[in-house]
This record gives structure tokens, C-alpha cells and sequence, in this order.
């Protein structure tokens, strides 16, 4: 409709309503513009937040279980190709044996030679592995309680641990500390192992012990040496082959006294084949508690063939990594 056939009044009615409308639209386009320009500066900002932000924010969250083997076992004792066949396997580390022990003052150790340590450190970060621990596996056989000289062999691990940064050694009470045989020589080695927790302290580092005794008898020992650098290096085949249940033994000794755990059986069967041993319900017992850390394929090898290493460390590995890290 044309304004000139309107009467004056409908006219000026309209054009109040075009104007208002063109009001409307100015409104409309000036909040548009001012919204576009805050949410550009906002974009701008966050992403720049983003940029300043730690890597770690958006990496994704670690597993709290890494696998290991061990060298001694694997047949490699203080072998630097024992970190080629680690790899192979897909484990995330090894433990590495302090040598053999004898009647010497300290251990027969390769790896006080700081040639030697910085190849496997080398190696070690090429092949993307870690050693998840020393150990001193001369003291199955040898006694804690007798020998004259235990500090300098335990400086000595803990001076390489220190060395290429190794947080947690093993110390096995052997045959000749068995507790449930010789308690007589319990005051002996709680004042021995004070001294080492001392050692161990002063380093930052952590000695795990493996005893006889059942995790209630474990805890009380460890609560004698009163020391937070002294722990449970625990062992599955312990409370299997002695008719304790796994789970029981765990939860009674708890995440703060388990440094590391040897998570094998005796020898016989793969792991996936053992019928004692329910693996995942031993991952759900560790996750109810909120342990973390290494699990180290110490046996449960093949009994009818026992010295294939590849077939035995692999398929447990395989085995291991599937229940606790997929």
C-alpha cells in the first residue's frame, strides 16, 4: 500500500513502525557484533590458557601397573643383553641381580665399573625400559644375621641404585633367616634391618624384604624395624604354596607396606593356565586397594620346559599386560 493513499495519520503510524522495527534491527546488529567480538576474545584467550597450560594436563593418565622380569631368571645375570630380551618380550622393565655373593665381602657386581653402568643406562633409554629394581639375591642362600659385613653389601646396591636411579632394591631373608625356623634370630635382624633402613633413608630409597612369615607376622616384623624405607617385597608363590589366601594376605598387609611384588607362582604352569591363582581377581583386590606399581614375573615357567625363556617370560608377560594394562 502506497503512504500517499493514506490519510495523514496512518501514514505517520506506519513510519513509527518502520522506525521501530529499523530501531529493533540496529539493536539487534550492534548486540550481535559486540557478542561476536567477546566470544573471539574468549576463544582467543582460552586457546592462549590452553597453550601455558602443562603437557600433562592433556596426556593420557598412566597406568598403575607396569610389568617387569628378571635377569637372574631370564638366565641373563648382569648381562646388558638381558635389557635386549626385556624389550623383546614387551615388559616394561627388569630387575637387575646384584651378582653373586659367596663367601666375598660384598657382591660380585658388574656394575660398580661406571663404563658398564652408563651402557645400560644408554641402552636402557634407547630401548625405552626401566629397571624397576636391585636385587640382592645372594642372601637366599647367605645370612643377613651372620655376616660381618652386610652394610658394605647393602652400600654398595645402594650406591647403584643411586647411580642409575633405581628407587627400590630386594632383600630376600633366605633359608638361613627363615623366622618360622630360627625365631631366635629376630632381634638380630630387626637391629640389622634398622641400620639398613637408616642406610636406606639417607638415599631416599627403598629396601623390600621378603620373609616366611604370613602378611599378619610380616607387618609385626616391620613394625619392630619401624622403618618407612624398610617394606613388603611380596610374593605370591609365599602365600600360595603355604594354603593362605592371596587376597587376604594382601589386604591384611595394605598398599603402604607393599613396596614391590614378585606376582608368580612356583613353577608347573603358565599363568593363564593356573588354577590357584585367578589373576584378575587379583588385579580387582589390588585396585580395592589402591596399591600401584610393579608386578615381576619371577616364575611360574612350563615344568616341561622349563628353560625355553622366550616361551615362558613371553607368554606371562603377554598374559600379565593383558589383565593389568588393557
Amino acid at each position: 500500500m502506497s503512504l500517499w493513499l493514506l490519510s495523514a495519520e496512518e501514514s505517520n503510524t506506519i513510519n513509527k513502525k518502520q522506525l521501530k522495527n529499523v530501531q529493533f534491527l540496529l539493536m539487534k546488529l550492534i548486540v550481535q557484533t559486540i557478542d561476536r567480538r567477546k566470544f573471539l576474545h574468549q576463544a582467543a584467550t582460552m586457546t592462549l590458557g590452553a597453550a601455558l597450560l602443562p603437557n600433562t594436563i592433556y596426556a593420557a593418565p598412566k597406568n598403575p601397573y607396569k610389568i617387569g622380569v628378571i635377569d637372574l631368571m631370564m638366565l641373563k645375570r648382569q648381562k646388558i643383553s638381558a635389557l635386549d630380551l626385556t624389550h623383546e618380550l614387551g615388559a616394561d622393565g627388569v630387575e637387575v641381580d646384584m651378582g653373586g655373593l659367596g663367601n666375598r665381602d660384598t657382591f660380585d657386581s658388574k656394575l660398580g665399573d661406571p663404563v658398564i653402568r652408563k651402557a645400560y643406562l644408554d641402552k636402557l633409554k634407547a630401548l625405552n625400559i626401566e629397571i624397576c629394581s636391585l636385587a640382592m639375591t645372594g642372601f637366599y642362600a647367605q645370612s643377613l644375621a651372620k655376616r660381618p659385613t652386610y652394610q658394605q653389601m647393602v652400600q654398595d646396591c645402594i650406591d647403584t641404585m643411586k647411580a642409575m636411579g633405581v628407587k627400590i632394591a630386594f632383600l630376600p631373608l633366605g633359608i638361613q633367616c627363615d623366622l618360622n625356623q630360627y625365631p631366635e634370630l629376630r632381634p638380630i635382624l630387626v637391629e640389622r634391618l634398622q641400620v639398613i633402613g637408616k642406610m636406606a633413608a639417607r638415599e631416599k630409597v627403598t629396601i623390600g624384604i621378603e620373609t616366611a612369615l604370613d602378611a599378619k607376622g610380616e607387618k609385626k616384623f616391620l613394625d619392630d624395624i619401624g622403618s618407612t624405607h624398610i617394606r613388603s617385597y611380596f610374593n605370591f608363590s609365599n602365600a600360595l604354596k603355604n594354603g593362605r589366601d592371596l587376597h587376604q594376605e594382601l589386604q591384611i598387609l595394605g598398599k603402604e607396606y607393599i613396596c614391590q611384588i614378585h606376582c608368580t607362582d612356583e613353577d608347573g604352569v603358565w599363568l593363564e593356565n593356573n588354577k590357584r591363582l585367578n589373576m584378575r581377581q587379583v588385579k580387582q583386590t589390588l585396585d580395592d586397594m589402591g596399591w600401584r606399581g610393579w608386578l615381576v614375573i619371577e616364575r611360574s615357567r612350563d615344568a616341561n620346559d622349563p628353560r625355553n625363556v622366550k616361551a615362558n617370560f613371553g607368554a606371562n608377560t603377554r598374559y600379565m599386560k593383558l589383565i593389568f594394562q588393557t
